[in-house]
């Protein structure tokens, strides 16, 4: 969940041309990157205003200010991204781990925990962690190129992380995915990545038509993040590499949306 906070809302295949595929085997063994910022935004999160944990930002009205100061710092507001200012520009990179709650924190870790791991084992290290950058980058600068005059600060990974989801649905169509669904009770339901993360991404469409530049979930920016994981997962691994997954990829869907 990208979050949209104001001055008084805190809440929340085989070598190419060998003739046929290569069938590499993902193990989901090693994710560094993964886990490395899972644990740089959840640092952030803790000494920050938003987990309301650090004394030094007091109390009360106190805090409050301190939240929409911090919000106003690190995260992209829209109208001013594009003033040409060197803060202003690293706004989209330094909003991608800064949280406005700690649903908002929870739900993305989660999701980033679920399907980080393999994507990153697939691209590789260091690939992953510029693709990971790169996308949520962009996917908040698409919104606020959407939105340009609104003077609400955009926090969150889940640009970067929607891209993780996208790259994931390209790389690991079949992995069986264990979906919790409001609608059904909460009964954990298994379905193929193909089938649930199109769901989640029509949810998010949906949700996007309602969109305003209120404070709230920066939906656009969710679609912009899936696009470019897809895009680029098709461009870079397409019709050189076929991928299967060796375990299924258990994820939680429904009551937490990234």
């Amino acid at each position: 969940m990208i979050g949209k906070w104001s001055a008084h809302v805190f809440g929340p295949r085989s070598a190419p041309g060998a003739g046929r595929p290569l069938e590499r085997t993902v193990r989901n063994e090693s994710a560094p990157v993964t886990y490395a910022l899972i644990a740089a935004c959840c640092l952030v999160f803790l000494i920050g205003p938003a987990a309301g944990l650090n004394p030094v930002y007091g109390a009360g009205d106190e805090l409050l200010a301190a939240q929409r100061a911090y919000f106003r710092r690190w995260g992209v507001v829209p109208v001013e991204l594009f003033t040409g200012t060197p803060r202003a520009v690293l706004t989209p990179l330094t909003a991608l781990f800064v949280h406005g709650s700690w649903l908002h924190l929870l739900g993305n870790m989660l999701f980033l925990f679920v399907f980080g791991a393999m994507v990153e084992e697939r691209m590789g290290h260091v690939e992953f962690a510029l693709f990971y950058v790169g996308c949520g980058y962009l996917a908040l600068v698409a919104y606020a190129v959407a939105h340009a005059g609104s003077q609400q600060s955009l926090v969150g990974a889940s640009g970067a992380i929607s891209a993780v989801l996208g790259a994931f649905l390209f790389l690991f169509p079949r992995a069986r995915v264990t979906s919790l669904f409001p609608f059904l009770f909460f009964l954990p339901l298994r379905f193929p990545a193909w089938v649930t993360l199109p769901f989640w991404v029509t949810l998010q469409w949906l949700a996007a038509r309602r969109e305003t530049s209120g404070p709230g979930v920066a939906y656009l920016a969710h679609l912009v993040g899936f696009g470019l994981g897809f895009v680029y997962a098709w461009g870079r691994y397409g019709r050189r590499t076929r991928v299967t997954a060796n375990a299924p990829a258990p994820a939680p869907e429904g009551e937490h949306q990234p």
